[in-house]
């Protein structure tokens, strides 16, 4: 006796999504303003199959002090710009500069993935979806994940979007019932 298999829409819809549609992302993507967030951009593969060997993403100007996480085996380089006036930043201590890039140099396999962290203190001010703009080189190819939407266009339809972070309220706490 034969039994249809029933497979749930959702499924189908992801399997059959291609594999343009792994953008690099961060695995938290919410924080609130003002807050200091640990943020980890997934790679999750390389360029049409070649392994990864660099990821330089751009820093927002709503992120004020930046700290990238070393990674063993990979080279960091920090890109920075002076600020207009000097910020106060953690413990207290001056903050002069701004961290403007971060660049990632090392190798990566396509069938493999990890993920790369950035500290960083955010704008009291800040509000709504941040992005930053990432190129992931592979050898001689590259991937710009930079595109941002249009008003009305969501992020997730561009072919390359740039990684974002939804910056607002902390969401309530959930209820304990007893």
């Amino acid at each position: 006796m034969n039994f249809p298999i029933r497979v749930p829409l959702t499924a189908l819809l992801l399997a059959a999504a291609p594999a343009a549609q792994a953008h690099i992302v961060f695995a938290e993507p919410q924080a609130p303003p003002g807050s200091y967030y640990a943020g980890f951009l997934r790679v999750s593969h390389g360029c049409d199959g070649a392994a990864t060997t660099a990821i330089r993403v751009s820093i927002p100007a709503a992120a004020e002090s930046v700290k990238p996480q070393p990674k063993p085996g990979w080279t960091l380089s920090v890109e920075r710009e002076p600020l207009p006036a000097p910020i106060k930043g953690e413990g207290g201590a001056e903050i002069r500069d701004r961290v403007v890039a971060v660049t990632w140099t090392g190798r990566l396999p396509a069938d493999q993935f990890d993920q790369f962290g950035i500290m960083m203190k955010l704008s009291a001010e800040a509000s709504g979806p941040l992005y930053f703009p990432t190129v992931q080189q592979c050898g001689a190819n590259s991937i710009g994940w930079t595109g941002t939407p249009a008003a009305g266009e969501a992020w997730h339809s561009l072919k390359t979007p740039a990684p974002v972070l939804n910056v607002g309220a902390a969401p309530p706490a959930p209820h304990m019932q007893h």
